[in-house]
């Protein structure tokens, strides 16, 4: 028999994410929307901080970060629960206490230098593989590291990097060996922005979302600053990829249930022709409609969640997942506006600035299209296969 239940602490600690969601991180969207309308960041300098260590306070920090590391050490389950609870919200808040998945394959000195000051809040990382002519293709980078004694010369150009004029330091893959292609031929550095590599941000339709164009023009990284081995770049890149994609459907599943009840809302209040526009069978069935695909998306992103947590591949499983969650989201935020109206055309509701934060989920951390191409490439070659249940 199959349960879908949550056990007694999934239920406690999600309802209490939901109640610091709702008392300190809700309320700033008001001013997050003031900040935008007169050219201001979303937050004010350490506002984040200052969030994430309340959070702290009341022990949200590394959620999924390994015990002996500071964390919780919770599994994907619950990961993906308090990733639909974060969601909720437009305001650009993370809890603290993280790090790249590949930052653990550091050596002793690279977690001393890297992995602890990140897990502490006190050094900030970027992932560095999608370049101009190479986004979801990650196996066509140009980016190149050329031996120099001990030392590895990169020249290239990264793009569309997120917390990249953030970070102090980038995880950077370049070809180290073109005669070898992507298995092989690739290189993880760990590169520090006092190397020489400089940033600069790309504006975007998303308020807070400015991700950077990272210059990287005969930068000098030590070979003590290669991530795992040489040549294991392609597969750290697949494995940072990978590890949480079911984070962004659960994080669109949030945003879909917070803008439908929205949506309720407005039409049980809203007056038309002499009745709440509830009443209407046009409304009705965009809210039913909304209703039916954020619960299909959901459970399809907590079985995503549940196989990487059970020790299952989960990559099939997560292309589902985040394919159903982006497109579901920019559906649910289309019928919001449009039950709205013109008000909802408008930036004196919130639901413009989701329209445009939404649509980005269709595009990063693989777009639609790339998800539709492993789903169909995971089915004709037997990767996946129809008609089964669990594992």
């Amino acid at each position: 028999m199959l349960d879908f239940s949550l056990t007694d602490e999934q239920q406690m600690i999600r309802s209490s994410v939901r109640a610091f969601i709702d008392k300190e991180i809700i309320p700033l969207e008001t001013q997050v929307l003031r900040n935008e309308l007169e050219g201001r960041p979303d937050l004010e300098p350490g506002q984040l901080r200052d969030l994430q260590l309340k959070a702290k306070s009341v022990g949200f920090w590394g959620f999924t970060t390994p015990k002996e590391h500071g964390g919780a050490g919770l599994g994907a389950i619950m990961n993906s629960l308090i990733c639909i609870e974060s969601g909720r919200t437009f305001v650009p808040f993370k809890f603290g206490g993280h790090a790249d998945n590949i930052l653990f394959s550091g050596t002793e000195s690279q977690k001393r230098e890297y992995l602890i000051p990140t897990i502490a809040g006190e050094r900030v990382s970027c992932f560095a593989v999608t370049e101009p002519g190479a986004g979801s293709d990650a196996a066509a980078i140009r980016t190149r590291a050329v031996r120099d004694g001990d030392d590895w010369i990169i020249n290239g150009e990264k793009t569309l990097i997120s917390g990249g004029n953030e970070a102090d330091f980038a995880i950077v893959f370049a070809v180290t060996d073109p005669n070898k292609g992507a298995s092989g031929g690739i290189t993880c550095f760990l590169v520090d922005r006092k190397m020489g590599w400089r940033s600069r941000p790309i504006p975007t339709m998303v308020g807070e979302w400015s991700p950077a164009s990272l210059v990287f023009e005969d930068v000098r990284v030590p070979s003590c600053n290669i991530l795992g081995e040489q040549g294991w770049g392609f597969r750290l890149a697949m494995e940072w990829i990978g590890a949480a994609r079911y984070e962004t459907p659960s994080a669109a599943v949030g945003a879909s249930e917070r803008l439908l009840e929205i949506a309720i809302e407005y039409s049980k209040n809203r007056v038309s022709m002499g009745y709440p526009i509830a009443e209407y069978q046009a409304i009705q069935w965009q809210i039913a409609d909304s209703h039916v695909e954020i619960e299909a998306a959901k459970y399809l992103t907590l079985l995503a969640a549940w196989r990487a947590e059970s020790g299952h591949d989960a990559r099939h499983t997560s292309s589902i997942a985040k394919l159903t969650g982006s497109i579901t989201a920019n559906k649910v935020v289309d019928r919001v506006m449009q039950i709205h109206g013109g008000v909802g055309y408008t930036k004196e509701l919130p639901i413009e600035r989701w329209y445009r934060k939404l649509r980005s989920y269709r595009i990063y951390d693989g777009t639609d299209e790339i998800q539709k191409r492993t789903i169909a490439r995971n089915l004709f070659k037997g990767h996946a296969k129809l008609g089964v249940i669990g594992a």
